[in-house]
């Protein structure tokens, strides 16, 4: 295998795995589109998380070594055929109707072969790094372990299966949280930029909800408003994500040595990305919702309301969103942004406020707060960010 160096950037076979993993969560949200309500909305929320910690797996073994070289390069390949497994599988991932393969078997199997051999091929990747090999060894046990109860739970099916695969989640997620240390990220500017493009294709994924929840039907006004008002939200949190904390981090990271770096990263990007990831799915979940109720003709479109799981879906998905980058700014940069505390607050309580609006001015609501809040920071914050962004554009240039 080819190691790293502190200019790696993302491969293109990196790129190609990705694509894999926003079929699987693009699954995701339909899993819990198809019977909204909290007990889907849980389950998509344990398989996301599932889907989450294979992803970053391979972000920090791309880190180590070229993804597109050697050994490594047929491990990502084969770690993809087993998340498109694991797309297949989820629309059955608690109700299996027979005639084939046991999906909740093929998707907790795919899972932890996913997760297994990440740590077989990290051993090959970390070489002589005597630290590194045992770090490794360690990560086994909780890996092992929540592959076991993810099996022993798709054999067991319903409640035991949610709780044996949320007990898997939290034995995987403290495992490596506690005992995560000694990993090496050689790439700083690598990690942070395949952290930037999965947020990217997250967001790419609340626009595909909008067209795949009005595909069988005419292009209407109301259609049409709820789509471009769909894209104004999405394109509100490419701002709020990318404008100025993303590429700041980015240099405090690169700054950072050794440990200090690794559990800067761990935070920073394997676990506050999380949630914001979360926070865009479940806002596809919301916007695919109100583009059915805007378009379907059992609703009428310009006076039912987004009701339920689907509205909380729509603004607390925002909210967790904001949160999370709240968080990414305070472990980064040691500051809070309080017109975002603000917002993440208001938007929390928004679905008691609007639950009575129609669904299409719920979502505007949405949109006009988000755009509100970004304008206030351009005016606001003016010196700071072109201060921001001319350095990074320096960096760049």
């Amino acid at each position: 295998m080819l190691p790293t160096t502190e200019h790696h950037t993302v491969t293109t076979l990196e790129l190609f795995f990705d694509l894999v993993f926003v079929f699987a969560i693009t699954q995701v949200t339909a899993f819990m589109a198809e019977d909204v309500g909290w007990r889907s909305a849980a389950r998509g929320f344990v398989v996301l998380a599932l889907l989450w910690f294979a992803w970053c797996s391979y972000a920090w073994l791309g880190n180590q070594a070229r993804a597109d070289e050697g050994v490594l390069r047929g491990a990502v390949m084969a770690a993809m055929g087993a998340l498109f497994l694991v797309g297949l599988a989820i629309p059955e991932a608690w109700g299996d109707e027979g005639g084939g393969l046991s999906a909740p078997l093929v998707l907790a199997g795919a899972i932890a072969a996913v997760r297994l051999l990440h740590l077989a091929v990290y051993v090959l990747a970390a070489g002589e790094d005597a630290g590194l090999r045992a770090q490794v060894r360690r990560t086994a046990v909780p890996v092992v372990t929540a592959a076991v109860l993810l099996v022993v739970g798709a054999v067991l099916g319903g409640t035991a299966q949610t709780l044996l695969w949320g007990l898997a989640l939290l034995v995987d997620y403290s495992g490596m949280y506690a005992g995560g240390r000694n990993w090496r990220l050689p790439a700083p500017g690598h990690f942070a930029e395949r952290h930037g493009l999965i947020v990217i294709i997250a967001l790419g994924e609340s626009i595909i909800a909008v067209g795949v929840g009005v595909t069988d039907l005419p292009l209407t006004v109301p259609i049409a408003a709820a789509a471009l008002l769909g894209l104004t939200v999405s394109v509100c949190l490419w701002w709020a994500y990318f404008d100025v904390v993303a590429p700041v981090a980015e240099r405090v990271l690169a700054r950072k040595q050794g440990e200090e770096r690794v559990r800067l990263a761990r935070d920073s990007y394997t676990y506050l990305h999380f949630p914001m990831v979360a926070g865009i799915i479940f806002l596809a979940l919301g916007l695919k919702k109100v583009a059915e109720y805007v378009g379907d003709t059992e609703h009428h479109a310009l006076t039912d309301p987004l009701k339920g799981t689907g509205l909380w879906a729509l603004y607390a998905g925002v909210a967790v969103y904001l949160l999370a980058h709240l968080g990414f700014r305070l472990r980064n940069i040691g500051s809070v942004n309080r017109p975002r505390a603000v917002v993440a607050v208001v938007l929390l309580l928004a679905p008691l406020a609007v639950r009575y609006l129609p669904a299409l001015a719920q979502l505007a609501v949405l949109a006009a707060v988000l755009v509100a809040m970004l304008s206030f920071e351009v005016v606001h914050y003016a010196d700071a960010r072109a201060r921001v962004r001319a350095e990074t554009a320096a960096e760049h240039g």
